[in-house]
């Protein structure tokens, strides 16, 4: 592991001067905050050396280096997820190559399924934390002691100090900002209204197949994360009415520009 993401990071830096500490991950359908990235350099995944390919639809599959809110970033235009028959420490290839590249924050985005009978669709929700269902976790195996501990803490997964930020960002750009836990779960299927029922029981306000993998191997390798969920459906259930991915990714796609600015103005201020 540790030789191939030697190989892909010194892949990148001949094709690129910029060293960002702020990287972003974009989810389904918010391929749009990419655009508003200054003198960018696009490297795509099958280019990079052992990079795992992104085969959801709505996901570009490429790391996107430039400027955005006056700093320099690297976004993730498409991410990697486990029902597309990744192994889970592929899935984290990406978090540990951004840290092996400078990176010092974390920005994770995805489009989720409102549990929460307060949330509309469209809403922005902040994860204040989450819940791992999917029966499995990315640290599992021999521990790479260069990134963190064998038994690493997530009390603080979800860095305080970047939501105090997030919300004052929010009033500034007038956007009203839910907050909650994050449901992570494999897919590819929607949930069923009796699981929809079971994690609001358990506690979330949202759902989604991805983040989850990312943000424990974020906090392993002592990154700060910012996390957030853009509702693009209420979850099975709550309205009766089918679920479809082109929805979920059209919804991604027209409230993206919000939630674009909200990130753009956060960044300036970390």
């Amino acid at each position: 592991m540790l030789e191939l993401i030697k190989a892909a990071k010194g892949y990148i830096e001949t094709k690129t001067a910029l060293r960002p500490q702020i990287g972003i991950i974009l989810g389904s359908g918010l391929n749009r905050l990419a655009e508003a990235i200054e003198d960018a350099v696009f490297l795509d995944y099958c280019d990079i050396p052992a990079f795992p390919l992104s085969t959801a639809p709505g996901h570009k599959g490429r790391l996107v280096f430039g400027k955005l809110g006056g700093k320099e970033i690297v976004c993730m235009q498409g991410r990697l997820h486990f029902y597309e028959g990744h192994k889970a420490e592929d899935i984290v290839f990406p978090i540990r190559l951004l840290r092996e590249l400078g990176v010092k924050t974390l920005i994770v985005t995805n489009a989720a399924g409102g549990i929460n009978e307060g949330f509309d669709v469209g809403d922005i929700m902040m994860i204040t934390d989450h819940i791992n269902m999917t029966g499995t976790n990315p640290l599992i195996g021999k521990n790479l002691d260069c990134f963190g501990p064998r038994f690493n803490d997530m009390t603080f997964a979800y860095t305080p100090r970047l939501q105090e930020i997030a919300r004052a960002a929010a009033d500034n750009v007038g956007i009203t900002l839910r907050e909650g836990v994050y449901i992570g779960v494999t897919g590819p299927c929607f949930e069923t209204p009796a699981e929809i029922r079971a994690y609001r029981t358990l506690g979330a306000d949202a759902v989604g197949m991805s983040t989850v993998f990312e943000v424990i191997t974020a906090a392993h390798c002592g990154l700060e994360v910012l996390g957030f969920s853009l509702i693009t459906n209420k979850a099975a259930g709550i309205i009766r009415k089918p679920l479809s991915g082109e929805e979920v990714n059209e919804i991604g796609r027209k409230s993206s520009e919000v939630l674009g600015n909200l990130i753009k103005q956060i960044v300036g201020e970390i």
